[in-house]
């Protein structure tokens, strides 16, 4: 259609009719995936979560082994200290200097327990917190397991639909180009508002096919005229009538219908 052509009103419908059919086309399509995408992302967000808290443990373990192995070096330092005083009690010259060096030994005998202490209260922590890295471990590779199936299942249906999703996406494209800005902003609109994505509906059994609310009588028969675009009152969902909806239903399976002994003519001259 040429871009100065002015369209009518039954064109305008139909083109809206037909953007709208091709988008719940590729609706269902994305439905077939279902909440895969979402819990593939979840499950990433999980996993990447638990490593953070593998690596805190991991810290607190190497923070555990360091603190461990200053208290040794501290037991260490005591005794050699005890055995020097030791030495130097042999060379006292006088009750001063030996109660002074035997509170030293004893302040030493002191530290050495105190660090012996230390280092038992620290290997405990130190041994559940490796325990709970294990256990954490296990965890992330069982939900790495179910990460890979979920993602397996999400790029099955990928493979298996990527080809009719973009033959449907450039479609849309094509489509969007024949519909008035402003119709198809609030086409647009319209399909963001509603989680079944319908913004264009048919009048069935007297009622608006989105909210099923009635629709009047006298506004079904100027539907029907096709002179004006008409919206539900209720909802704002564009109305139409049956016959402008099985003009695209019936070009939509004659298309498949062309489409189908085209593939299956190719097949037997494969095979001769």
């Amino acid at each position: 259609m040429a871009k100065n052509q002015i369209q009518t009103v039954e064109e305008k419908l139909l083109n809206l009719y037909n953007l709208q059919y091709t988008s719940s086309q590729l609706d269902e399509i994305n439905k077939l995936q279902g909440e895969l995408p979402l819990e593939v992302k979840d499950m990433e967000d999980e996993i990447s979560g638990l490593e953070k808290r593998k690596e805190r443990f991991q810290e607190q373990i190497e923070k555990y082994q360091s603190d461990i192995n200053k208290h040794k070096e501290n037991i260490i330092n005591a005794n050699a200290a005890i055995e020097k005083y030791k030495v130097q009690l042999d060379n006292v010259k006088n009750n001063r200097e030996y109660e002074a060096l035997q509170k030293e030994i004893e302040y030493q005998s002191l530290e050495a327990k105190l660090s012996e202490k230390k280092i038992n209260e620290i290997a405990e922590r130190l041994e559940k917190t490796k325990e709970q890295s294990l256990l954490l471990d296990e965890k992330i590779e069982s939900r790495k397991t179910d990460l890979e199936k979920k993602k397996s299942e999400l790029e099955e249906i990928i493979q298996k639909t990527e080809k009719k999703v973009g033959t449907l996406e450039r479609k849309i494209v094509r489509l969007e180009r024949t519909v008035d800005k402003r119709l198809l902003a609030a086409f647009k609109a319209l399909r963001k508002r509603y989680r079944d994505g319908l913004a264009v509906v048919t009048v069935t059994r007297n009622a608006c096919g989105g909210c099923f609310n009635m629709v009047p009588p006298q506004m079904k028969i100027e539907i029907s005229q096709k002179k004006e675009i008409i919206a539900c009152e209720n909802c704002g969902r564009v109305l139409i009538s049956d016959d402008l909806a099985t003009m695209i239903d019936k070009k939509d399976r004659t298309v498949v219908a062309d489409e189908a002994p085209a593939k299956r003519t190719r097949r037997k001259k494969a095979v001769k």
